[in-house]
């Protein structure tokens, strides 16, 4: 479990194919004695197992499952990604509950810069994009953000200089694409609620929310 709050900004040393995936080794400032061989890693919003460390970097293998569904088989050496490593009971929740399951890839559609706020739209699939509601939380590429406005399958968020800073989201450019977790709690509630009502995952339509109370 995460919190959406990078800790370090690494960089990808060497990307080896594997007869299941791929091995990334990853080069980062992060104190990797606090770190065992097993530990969880987000990595630009994915986790994944730490199976080799040095002083400075560390390998993880990644699964077809998981280049199939994130951004991971568009890295190339030199890339720059966010980490965070997973979250201790008892640590504050600065950001939200993030697992590090990736739901879907969005693609940045349009940037906005000023001096003193970044804002970001961007087109999600209908996997992540349903969960989108103003005020709520989104995780990109594995940075826990607040949804600003919503329209149709594209959202935005809004990025203050820290976060931009400390992570690589101000890196972004139009047409990137984004790793994108939903709020775990939107996707429980309604999990609930259909099963409640006898209907299957993903059966939930704008008819059938009015027919209960819930409007648009």
């Amino acid at each position: 479990m995460f919190t959406g709050l990078i800790e370090d900004i690494g960089t990808v040393q060497k990307i080896t194919p594997r007869a299941t995936g791929r091995r990334l080794v990853v080069k980062c400032s992060i104190d990797l004695g606090e770190v065992a061989i097993g530990d969880s890693v987000a990595v630009d919003g994915f986790c994944l197992t730490v199976v080799e460390k040095g002083r400075d970097e560390f390998a993880v293998d990644v699964g077809q499952e998981t280049l199939a569904v994130t951004t991971v088989g568009d890295l190339k050496i030199g890339r720059r990604v966010n980490l965070e490593r997973a979250m201790r009971l008892g640590d504050r929740l600065g950001g939200h509950l993030v697992a590090g399951h990736v739901d879907g890839v969005g693609s940045v559609q349009r940037i906005e810069r000023s001096p003193d706020f970044i804002i970001i739209h961007i087109r999600a699939p209908k996997s992540v994009s349903r969960y989108m509601i103003e005020k709520g939380s989104v995780c990109v590429s594995g940075v826990s953000l607040t949804v600003n406005s919503v329209s149709g399958d594209v959202f935005s968020v809004g990025v203050i200089p820290h976060t931009a800073a400390n992570t690589n989201i101000h890196e972004l450019k139009t047409g990137d694409k984004v790793n994108l977790e939903s709020d775990m709690i939107g996707k429980y509630v309604e999990k609930f609620f259909l099963a409640s009502q006898g209907k299957e995952s993903g059966a939930i339509t704008k008819e059938f929310l009015a027919r209960h109370g819930f409007g648009d």
